[in-house]
């Protein structure tokens, strides 16, 4: 093994796991090897530090010797026991510390199994100290040597990617996989530069629950970050937060457009809001098949026409819910429509026709910001679930912690007796 052979490697036959911590003395070496130790002579005390054949408890002694080339060659010595970590970790030389780093990072993989479990205490604790030294250069090169280090301990794992240096940090919460996701979004609620949660987006692996803490962060840069990353893992009910944010932030429009990893429903939504010039990015995707295609180009074709007769003329709200009415097509996707064109009015004068509802009392359930009389207003106008959602996000701009989302895909999760009590009690 890697940290075997070089605590060893000037050794024959077995390794002996005492030599770990203890190794045979040879009293007569010991005692010659005590008195250069003692030696007024930096040369004679420095070959001492740089030997791995020196006994573990001269090498003890000389962690703390005045001299600095002393200290840093017992911190790179790899038969240094590792109990004289912690006193290196506070040395006030940078270079001790650097030379301890680079020696610790090296063992962990060896340190990691579990009949070293009490030397890698000794490992964790120093590195503990080190990621709180005062020097940024400390900090700076532990990130770089645990950044991508499968064995690091993890409280330090937490603690570098706490830190507030950008240059400390970034590394870590980029590349680093063991970080969980509790401090994950400790990190994004909390860290007061938007820097951190752009690179925690852009993370080989999100989970879900860190990517609805991303989104609901609401930062432009960092909602980017996540559409790109096409490993993350984003719920249904957070895709529909980015859509109706997306709504705002033309910066997301393109790469909503060209991520094939999305949904096609999420491309058919898009598709409506967008820019015209990114609608022929849309439709020359390699990755989209006829059918999709074929559903855009009715949905344009259908929304650009919302308020325009058979003749190319304008029409009211009112002319155009009559027409629909005679084509037996007031119907969900119509919603959906007004709702992406911000064509409010037609939404409120809809859900009160087939509520049978007079508009004021509709636009009273739905300004009270309350999600379950909006929900309540929907589901008596007849429409389903997933447009209930639409309408609380679109016009009623609730708020994503607070919204009613359907269960099972498409059902309603509040029941009809709850409902029906919301509707009667906005209608006395």
């Amino acid at each position: 093994m890697k940290f075997l052979s070089k605590l060893f490697k000037n050794n024959k036959g077995p390794l002996p796991k005492t030599r770990l911590e203890k190794r045979d003395r040879d009293p007569a070496q010991y005692e010659v090897e005590k008195q250069r130790a003692k030696s007024a002579a930096v040369k004679d005390r420095l070959s001492l530090a740089k030997n791995p054949n020196t006994h573990l408890e001269i090498l003890f002694y000389l962690a703390e010797d005045k001299d600095i080339k002393v200290r840093r060659a017992v911190a790179a010595n790899p038969s240094t026991p590792l109990h004289v970590s912690e006193i290196l970790a506070k040395d006030n030389d940078v270079d001790v510390k650097l030379a301890l780093i680079t020696r610790l990072s090296d063992l962990l993989p060896d340190l990691s199994q579990d009949q070293y479990a009490h030397l890698y205490a000794f490992a964790a604790a120093a590195m503990g100290i080190l990621a709180l030294d005062e020097v940024l250069k400390v900090r700076l090169a532990l990130s770089t040597a645990l950044r991508d280090e499968l064995y690091a301990p993890p409280e330090v794992i937490k603690q570098l990617a706490k830190d507030l240096e950008r240059q400390v940090s970034e590394p870590i919460l980029k590349l680093c996989t063991i970080i969980p996701d509790d401090v994950l979004i400790e990190i994004i609620q909390q860290h007061p530069s938007p820097w951190a949660a752009e690179a925690i987006a852009g993370r080989r692996e999100v989970s879900i629950e860190v990517s609805t803490v991303l989104i609901e962060k609401g930062d432009t840069k960092v909602g980017q970050a996540l559409i790109l990353n096409k490993t993350a893992k984003i719920s249904d009910e957070t895709l529909d937060n980015i859509l109706s944010l997306a709504l705002d932030k033309p910066e997301w429009h393109r790469p909503l457009a060209l991520q094939s990893h999305l949904p096609a429903r999420v491309i058919q939504q898009i598709v409506m809001f967008v820019d015209t010039s990114i609608h022929k990015l849309i439709f020359e995707r390699a990755d989209m098949d006829d059918e999709t295609r074929n559903d855009l180009l009715d949905t344009i074709s259908r929304r650009v026409n919302f308020l325009i007769d058979s003749e190319g003329n304008k029409i009211t709200v009112s002319e155009k819910i009559k027409i629909l009415i005679d084509r037996h097509e007031l119907n969900d996707d119509a919603i959906k429509d007004a709702l992406a064109l911000r064509e409010y009015d037609f939404v409120y004068d809809t859900l009160a026709y087939k509520s049978k509802l007079h508009v004021k009392i509709v636009k009273k359930m739905i300004n009270t910001g309350s999600p379950k009389s909006v929900v309540s207003i929907v589901w008596k106008a007849g429409f389903t679930m997933r447009t209930a959602l639409e309408v609380q996000k679109a016009l009623a701009q609730i708020q994503p912690r607070e919204l009613i989302y359907p269960k099972n895909g498409n059902e309603y999760p509040l029941s009809e007796k709850d409902m029906q009590w919301q509707v009667d009690f906005f209608s006395d």
